[in-house]
């Protein structure tokens, strides 16, 4: 059923800024106090024009020249309580100003936390689609349009908006006839107004997609300068950015260009109304209707009536920036991972004995290529405390393989065509099980705490070496940090750095070469000490040397003759792997062979063709 326009705000318009209510309701005291001083600051900004009026009528105009000290001691009175009300304006604008920077802050900070939080939680196919760079000026530009509105621009607003329908309630009060006109006045600068803002609306989400478009570009290449340098690409690369920010550019210069067209109306459509208003009041003190107070109180009263309409634009304007930023920031949270945690999980039974895996008969289109199968009917038996490689050419589903049995992605639940039965459908339900429980029906977290990776690609965060290491498992003392080290043979290097384990590293390692990072990526795996191991091409960035050094360190961390850890092997080299239990065979998703290294040599199939072309070269 089709939605009514009601049901889903506009792109970028007003209504979007309800999606922050969620980080507003607990802060239900700081908002009711900026109310109360936000109103007190407006109602001290109202009684001044009443005061001015007390001063000109009672003590400049009214009195006698022999009633000169009289007089005096009334102007004294009067400034004095002018006085009163600038400095009752001045502390309830000072707390009011706290009070919303507080909130902005505080909204701001919270909601930074809960978007970077959801994006953490996301599975793979979220980055699929998604730029890492778009995210983070999500996180930044459009949080910091969000802290500018809650902490600024909807106080002034509220503010203006209280002192402008309190002026216009006394202007209506002492001079009903002159603002019945005026009223209807203002009602034809509105209607142009709300025209002219939606347009703004509208440009202000399109120049912050730009915006995000050159932050993703930005980041994508930044974390791939040295292969840009490589290639001589500098020039290429700067150009495709300049290009995007450009293009930023002209989505701002027309949001600008019609914010501008905005200012320009309210101001001119104002101070028609302020002059119109002042020459109707100078005609009345002339005529002897008006005193000279009361043509100064209702000046001052238009002039508060003016301004606050025209705050009240500019602040139309930002709270239609901060919709815009607001859509974006709600589309992250809102998007929902495919991979979640079940209602009721289950736990995982252990024995210290090693993990028992099954695959049994698992299938998988990837998100972003459903017509293609990763995997096929795979099924796969690994017993507690076994090692088995998984080899085969580059797109076989090795990784995929291990993708799933740390659920980045669920497995196929869906009916497909049965094989060789055109037109006919069978159910493909597969499942994959750990110690005999569906990994689909275990907290994510218990799943991923008895699982260690060590990846092709070896991650290193912005810290020391010490920090590096401890990632899997931050409550490690130094001691078993430098134990884990040994066993991987980093501790030699890590030492030799120029503040040891206490080295910064540097922004994805770059300090460290390839083999170095993988033996610290090792490290961190066999601190964790988990019952089931997962190597990714583990030695695929060392060095020969290197390579017996940690492939000694993967057989002791396997621990795989005391039938304590299970270890699913991915390997390229099947040098590496030749002391396996078992080497399973991939070829497009599907097992084609599986055995010894021996045993897959006599059979002279995909295996001993592979064998033959790596131990020859």
């Amino acid at each position: 059923m089709a939605s009514t326009p009601s049901s889903h705000p506009a792109r970028g318009a007003p209504r979007s800024l309800t999606g922050l209510l969620p980080f507003l309701r607990p802060y239900r005291v700081h908002i009711l106090l900026s109310g109360v001083f936000l109103v007190l600051a407006a109602l001290a900004t109202l009684a001044f024009p009443m005061a001015l009026r007390g001063l000109i009528d009672g003590g400049l105009v009214g009195g006698s020249a022999s009633d000169k000290g009289a007089q005096a001691m009334a102007l004294r009175g009067h400034f004095e309580a002018l006085f009163a009300v600038a400095v009752a304006l001045g502390v309830f604008s000072a707390a009011r100003f706290y009070m919303v920077s507080w909130l902005g802050e505080r909204v701001t900070a919270d909601l930074r936390n809960a978007v970077y939080g959801h994006v953490l939680r996301q599975s793979p196919q979220f980055f699929e689609t998604t730029q890492t760079g778009e995210v983070l000026s999500r996180l930044t530009a459009d949080t910091t349009l969000v802290q500018t509105v809650v902490g600024s621009s909807l106080s002034m607003g509220l503010r203006n908006a209280v002192m402008g329908i309190g002026a216009l309630a006394m202007l209506v009060w002492t001079n009903p006839y002159v603002m019945s006109v005026v009223l209807l006045a203002v009602v034809l600068v509105v209607l142009p107004t709300m025209w002219i803002g939606r347009r703004v609306r509208r440009l202000s989400r399109d120049s912050q997609d730009r915006v995000a478009d050159s932050s993703a570009i930005a980041a994508e290449v930044l974390n791939a300068v040295p292969v840009v340098q490589s290639h001589a690409a500098e020039p290429r690369e700067a150009a495709r950015f300049m290009r995007a920010t450009e293009n930023a550019f002209q989505a701002a210069i027309q949001r600008t260009r019609a914010r501008a067209i905005l200012v320009a109306f309210i101001i001119i459509a104002n101070a028609a109304l302020l002059l119109w208003g002042l020459y109707r009041g100078t005609e009345a003190v002339l005529a002897g209707k008006m005193s000279a107070g009361h043509l100064g109180q209702t000046v001052v009263y238009v002039i508060l009536l003016a301004g606050a309409v025209a705050v009240l634009g500019e602040v139309y304007g930002d709270l239609l920036r901060a919709a815009g930023a607001t859509e974006r920031l709600m589309e992250l949270l809102e998007s929902s991972s495919p991979v979640a945690d079940p209602a009721t999980p289950k736990t995982l039974p252990t024995s210290g004995q090693g993990l028992e895996v099954q695959f049994d008969n698992v299938w998988f289109h990837y998100p972003s290529r459903p017509e293609q199968a990763a995997l096929h009917g795979f099924s796969l038996h690994l017993a507690p405390g076994e090692t088995v490689a998984l080899v085969g050419a580059s797109g076989a589903g090795k990784t995929t393989v291990l993708q799933l049995l740390q659920r980045f992605y669920d497995v196929d639940v869906s009916a497909r065509e049965a094989p060789g039965t055109p037109g006919t459908s069978a159910p493909r339900q597969g499942r994959i099980l750990l110690n005999g429980v569906d990994i689909r029906d275990m907290a994510l977290g218990t799943l991923r705490a008895h699982t260690g990776t060590v990846p092709q690609d070896a991650v290193i965060f912005s810290a020391s070496a010490m920090e590096n290491i401890r990632y899997g498992r931050p409550e490690a003392t130094d001691e078993e940090v430098m134990a884990a080290a040994r066993a991987a043979f980093a501790h030699d290097f890590l030492t030799a750095l120029p503040e040891g384990y206490a080295t910064f590293l540097g922004e994805r390692g770059v300090r460290l070469s390839g083999g170095q990072r993988q033996r610290i990526a090792i490290a961190r795996a066999m601190l964790k000490n988990p019952p089931l191991l997962l190597l990714d091409e583990a030695t695929s960035a060392l060095d020969a040397e290197s390579e017996r050094m940690v492939q000694a360190a993967l057989d002791t961390a396997m621990q795989r003759h005391t039938g304590r850890r299970t270890t699913l092997v991915i390997a390229h080299r099947l040098a590496t792997v030749q002391n396996a239990d078992r080497i399973v065979v991939l070829d497009h998703g599907r097992i084609v062979e599986q055995g010894t290294h021996t045993s897959l040599l006599a059979q002279g199939g995909v295996y001993a063709r592979l064998a033959a072309l790596q131990f020859a070269a």
